[in-house]
């Protein structure tokens, strides 16, 4: 079977919890295996010709977990951006973040800001991190931005450019793991007609493996975007 590989693939990184659970360890430390899977999913994706990777990082409504969990993932998030900033650099990893990264913790912010800027003309592969990110929150600011602009006339285009990022293509598949069946809340407007896979384990057990099989099976699916078939 000849692969169709998607544009742009978005991930719902669900199930670090769970699976740390289960093995009777503290929820960190699947938090910790999910975002090393994260980082070598980028590379997979980056070598099978994906040109857009969305990965779901942090909601808006994951503010509502226990406090200490939220300043152990953003201070995780820090220094993983930290220390991985020169090796995306020279992998060709262009890095942008969507989200409300103001109400972000200050360090984290910037360290944010410092890594679009590091790789800001690399073209391997754009990896989008949705950090504090809302699909409702989303449209909602871009609203806000176009009543601000007090623009008389708005289509799709228009809409799109003040979106966090206005240049980013609709998503041609979406994978969740940990077999839910929900998108909760993730890039309400970019999932029009993406196809949907849910994969049936956690997040830290994802493979190059099932990174392949989702593209061999979106490969499968025809894609009408609303027309008959002819």
């Amino acid at each position: 079977m000849k692969l169709t590989v998607p544009r742009h693939v978005g991930i719902i990184m669900d199930g670090n919890g769970r699976w740390a659970r289960h093995r009777g360890l503290p929820r960190v430390e699947g938090h910790r295996r999910g975002a090393r899977v994260a980082e070598d999913v980028i590379y997979w994706a980056r070598d099978l010709g994906i040109e857009y990777l969305t990965l779901f990082t942090f909601s808006t409504e994951n503010w509502a977990r226990p406090r200490r969990e939220i300043e152990f993932l953003f201070e995780m998030l820090k220094r993983r951006i930290t220390e991985k900033k020169e090796e995306l650099v020279s992998e060709g990893v262009k890095v942008v973040f969507a989200g409300r990264l103001e109400d972000l913790p200050e360090d984290l912010y910037n360290a944010c800001i410092d890594l679009m800027e590091a790789t800001k003309e690399n073209r391997r592969i754009t990896v989008i991190s949705a950090l504090n990110y809302g699909g409702r929150s989303e449209i909602l600011d871009a609203v806000r931005r176009i009543i601000k602009e007090k623009l008389e006339h708005v289509d799709e285009e228009i809409f799109r450019r003040f979106l966090y990022v206005p240049d980013l293509p609709d998503l041609d598949l979406i994978i969740r793991t940990s077999g839910e069946y929900r998108l909760s809340n993730f890039m309400l407007w970019h999932s029009a007609y993406a196809e949907l896979l849910i994969i049936d384990k956690y997040w830290p057990e994802f493979t190059k493996e099932d990174l392949i099989f989702a593209i061999e099976e979106y490969s499968r699916r025809e894609r009408r975007f609303g027309k008959v078939q002819a």
